[in-house]
């Protein structure tokens, strides 16, 4: 059975490094065997169909691909269809009352709990917030991540250790959900 993923790379065209063009990252998963291979924008977000492996096995194959081809190591999570949907379904914030710019999703590798947060202070950074879901941080950030003290204290490496992370922002978050149910 085929199945449709979208694969999230982390830290990839930002500030000049870890350059993958998109065209190349195309041809390198249809390399691999992948079919209907898209790509959304430039920040690492492809959609694809396999029929072999499941998220952990498609993630570590296409991060080796990616080191092989390119020289360099990215984290790469790779997610299905049902649990794109179920992050979107289970947002806590009021994703359609707010810009997509406000609202963002990291992801995590793996299982995370409050403890590994509870350095973190929620109040301190109102009207910053901070939700817990399945293997997904939600953030509410009004003025955007960019300008976010709380996503800054949120992504210290002590906080991150052992789990890749990757945030998009809630527009990235829809579109990806759309891509793999289409």
């Amino acid at each position: 059975m085929t199945t449709r993923y979208a694969a999230l790379l982390r830290g990839i065209n930002v500030g000049g490094a870890k350059k993958v063009p998109m065209a190349e990252l195309r041809t390198l998963m249809e390399g691999l065997g992948y079919g209907d291979v898209r790509t959304y924008l430039q920040s690492g977000n492809a959609v694809f169909c396999a029929d072999h492996g499941d998220e952990d096995s498609l993630a570590a194959e296409l991060a080796g691909a990616i080191e092989k081809h390119f020289g360099f190591t990215v984290g790469v999570l790779v997610r299905d269809h049902a649990y794109l949907t179920a992050v979107r379904e289970a947002c806590p914030f009021p994703a359609a009352e707010l810009e997509g710019k406000q609202l963002h999703a990291t992801y995590f590798s793996g299982p995370v709990d409050a403890e590994r947060f509870a350095s973190v202070d929620p109040a301190a950074f109102l009207p910053e917030e901070f939700r817990l879901g399945d293997r997904v941080l939600y953030l509410y950030a009004p003025d955007g991540l960019g300008r976010s003290k709380l996503a800054e204290a949120l992504s210290r490496p002590r906080l991150l250790k052992g789990v890749t992370a990757t945030s998009r922002n809630w527009n990235t978050v829809v579109k990806l959900e759309e891509l793999t149910g289409s």
